[in-house]
């Protein structure tokens, strides 16, 4: 059978992203009167849609002239990719990972926008291992925690959603690939903070990641066929 499809999510799974998104939302968000520290995001809000977190916000603390939530979201967009262009790495074992892996189709699947994703991408170097093979939740129309983003992925891909692994360090995304069906992954760097859901597989870094991938692609992709004997 073929090897499964790789599908990565790309914020703190790939790219060490989510300090530098944090501080800009932060910022942002305070500008606005809408209170929130770097630390919200890294704790409640990891790997969420950003429109999402601004309309749990204004239930807590009042609503803003959506003129003015435009006009920051857009300019905070604009301070993020230049540090993202500037000041953006990798997370720890990923290029070595992938250069492990490098014989798997594979692709990136992410709720931001796609142009944040190519600068990620292009700004770590990792463009070289996914072309222009990245699923944004924008252009998708659909966003995790529900699984439809996965799903597009995948069929766009041409693959089942039973042949796909995806590898994510939010539980938003842990959770709506295991909603999609797929064999799940959780990079849980926080395994003192953040519990790993039942049928996901924990790693705690990416290092880790090349063995559990070889070992279910034997286990699920690879078992050989039972030989009948004949007759008897």
């Amino acid at each position: 059978m073929p090897l499964p499809l790789l599908l990565f999510d790309c914020d703190g799974t790939l790219v060490d992203s989510e300090p530098l998104l944090a501080e800009e939302m932060a910022i942002g968000l305070n500008s606005v009167g809408l209170p929130f520290a770097t630390t919200d995001y890294l704790g409640e809000f990891r790997g969420a849609r950003f429109r999402r977190i601004v309309a749990e916000l204004q239930q807590r603390y009042g609503d803003v002239d959506p003129d003015q939530l435009d006009r920051m979201e857009t300019s905070m967009r604009a301070k993020l990719a230049t540090r993202l262009a500037q000041e953006l790495t990798t997370i720890p074992g990923a290029r070595e990972t992938l250069d492990i892996l490098v014989s798997y189709p594979s692709a990136v699947v992410s709720n931001g926008p796609e142009s944040k994703i190519h600068t990620a991408l292009e700004a770590t170097g990792l463009s070289q291992y996914f072309g222009k093979r990245f699923f944004s939740g924008y252009t998708a129309n659909c966003w995790k925690p529900e699984p439809c983003l996965h799903l597009h992925a995948a069929s766009i891909m041409g693959y089942a959603a039973r042949d796909c692994i995806a590898i994510d360090d939010a539980l938003v995304g842990v959770r709506a690939a295991l909603q999609a069906g797929m064999t799940v992954i959780h990079l849980n760097r926080f395994p003192d903070a953040e519990t790993t859901p039942e049928n996901a597989i924990m790693i705690s870094n990416m290092y880790q990641l090349p063995a559990v991938v070889e070992r279910l692609t034997r286990e699920y992709w690879q078992t050989p066929v039972p030989q009948h004997s004949i007759g008897g």
